[in-house]
């Protein structure tokens, strides 16, 4: 009887963790290089991963680069559920913001015309809310309407969760694999101050615990996957490092020191960085980051991309990050992108922001747990 309880409290628990799994496909860089048009776009809409974090006091984000979430040539996305009966979207999980939104039957914009629209009048459960929605993006906005409805994320069902319909979206968007986007930050950022999905996963009891975690493959592998309520340690392998955050917005802890074969390339004296899955790059400021592309021996042309000989990879160095006294090195194979037109670094520069963005290049590399209620992040090494 005894191993019988313990048997139901573990099938219990594991009821309470959910798996995500994320799908690799084309990111709106690679779609529009095949279209012919990323020269001119890129030319017309600076790249500014930055922007997504203005803290002007609207939710924020930046181009096709960090919000489909690329490796330079991919993109990760999940798909969800909205409504009842529940009609599907795509979206990407993002660290880097708070909103959840897709599109609307209401929106006649380019990017809404190509992607899955959410119909309020197809679903039995759904409300209206009482607020309009805006979020600025580095390359124009997405503005729409709120409302609350039964929304199915990874076999979790979170009932009256709020989100955003959008009436107009930007037009880089249109060249998005992704329908819409999930923000897992904080509250305290969320647009018209929204719950978060997750916030309501917690405060509905959907998950063992108050957290979840994200494993991100790389090299065309498949697996990657984003897990509710627990952790899956068949994704990393030893210890996990406890980082305490330094502002529960979005998921900032402090980084010591940005160095390269044991000299201090970037952030000397201490900065804030960012896990945020949102970003494609490991993103700084624009200083520190010419210096760190220098040191890796890359040079960089007109547009901020840093170019390397694709037969140096092997040859160049490691580059750690040490976060909150815990050392974190990424080798070359890892910040180094291969393509048709050569190579590049994964090292972006942020303006004049001078706030980290440790993005995929990352996260590749160091599974992340994100603990919500303690405001801790967890990392350990990806396999």
């Amino acid at each position: 009887m005894k191993w019988l309880v313990v048997l139901v409290a573990l099938v219990a628990l594991s009821e309470c963790v959910h798996k995500m799994p994320l799908i690799k496909g084309k990111s709106a860089r690679q779609n529009l290089k095949e279209k012919g048009l990323w020269e001119e776009y890129r030319k017309k809409y600076p790249y500014n991963p930055a922007a997504k974090f203005d803290t002007s006091g609207t939710e924020s984000m930046t181009n096709d680069a960090d919000v489909s979430k690329n490796e330079r040539e991919l993109s990760y996305y999940g798909v969800v559920s909205i409504g009842n009966p529940p009609q599907s979207f795509s979206v990407i999980f993002d660290t880097g913001s708070s909103n959840l939104w897709v599109p609307s039957v209401y929106c006649s914009s380019q990017a809404c015309e190509n992607h899955r629209r959410f119909n309020p009048a197809q679903s039995s459960t759904f409300k209206w809310g009482d607020q309009t929605l805006s979020i600025q993006y580095g390359t124009g906005s997405m503005t729409g309407y709120l409302g609350s409805d039964t929304v199915m994320v990874g076999g979790i069902s979170v009932a009256n969760q709020v989100f955003g319909l959008s009436e107009t979206e930007a037009s880089f968007m249109a060249y998005m694999q992704a329908d819409g986007i999930l923000g897992l930050a904080f509250q305290s950022i969320a647009s018209d101050n929204v719950v978060p999905v997750f916030n309501n996963m917690i405060n509905q009891g959907l998950v063992s615990e108050p957290l979840f975690s994200v494993y991100l493959s790389g090299d065309g592998a498949q697996g990657s996957e984003v897990v509710f309520g627990g952790t899956d340690p068949s994704h990393y392998t030893g210890s996990i490092a406890w980082i305490p955050l330094s502002s529960a917005t979005y998921w900032q802890i402090n980084m010591d020191s940005v160095t390269v074969n044991g000299q201090t390339v970037a952030c000397s004296g201490g900065c804030q960085a960012i896990i945020d899955t949102g970003t494609s790059l490991i993103v700084g400021p624009t200083s520190d980051i010419s210096n760190l592309n220098s040191w890796v021996g890359a040079s960089t042309n007109q547009y901020g991309d840093a170019i390397v000989n694709c037969q140096n990879i092997q040859s160049m160095p490691d580059v750690t990050f040490t976060l909150n006294g815990n050392a974190f090195t990424v080798p070359a194979s890892a910040y180094v992108s291969q393509s048709s037109s050569g190579c590049l670094t994964g090292f972006g520069q942020g303006g004049s922001t001078q706030l980290w963005i440790l993005g995929d290049v990352f996260i590749r590399e160091y599974y992340a747990i994100f603990n919500a209620q303690s405001q801790y992040i967890g990392l350990a090494k990806s396999v």
